[in-house]
């Protein structure tokens, strides 16, 4: 009987967000991603009758899901019809409640050899806040926190 090893699960890490557009435009800025363009798939979707119009925003000159937006690694592949990521990928969605205890996950920020100070400078001018830096005989790594409050540490 020959064994055969399944594919890896394709993956994606959703965040809550009371406001999913700007949190998109501030990872894809901070990551240097790209926010997903879904306006042709929302067309799409208005024209079947599938979707409310109220379900829609406007979105950087496009049509998006009002309530959910995602940003994509450039390099990773994606649907051209839908403008779905197929790789690295955050989700934002939108919720009622907002954040009001520490991430039980967080992304980790690698900036590289000499540029943790830099890269907190560039984050922080696009809206992150410092929480406090951290050094221990393991190593050295900066807390943040998004512009909702979403904890993340740049190494």
């Amino acid at each position: 009987m020959t064994q055969t090893t399944p594919a890896p699960l394709h993956w994606k890490l959703v965040v809550d967000a009371a406001d999913p557009h700007a949190q998109a435009d501030f990872w894809a800025a901070a990551l240097h991603y790209l926010a997903e363009d879904n306006d042709a798939l929302v067309q799409r979707l208005l024209e079947l009758g599938a979707l409310p119009r109220e379900a829609t925003v406007e979105y950087h000159a496009r049509l998006a899901f009002r309530d959910l937006i995602a940003v994509r690694h450039p390099d990773d592949p994606y649907d051209k019809d839908s403008g779905t990521g197929l790789g690295r990928r955050l989700l934002f969605q939108r919720v009622p409640e907002a954040k009001t205890v520490k991430n039980r996950l967080h992304l980790d920020v690698h900036a590289g050899d000499g540029r943790r100070a830099a890269e907190v400078e560039r984050l922080t001018a696009l809206g992150a806040s410092v929480l406090r830096e951290v050094k221990e005989p393991g190593g050295e790594w900066v807390v943040m926190a998004d512009p909702e409050g979403n904890e993340f540490c740049v190494q």
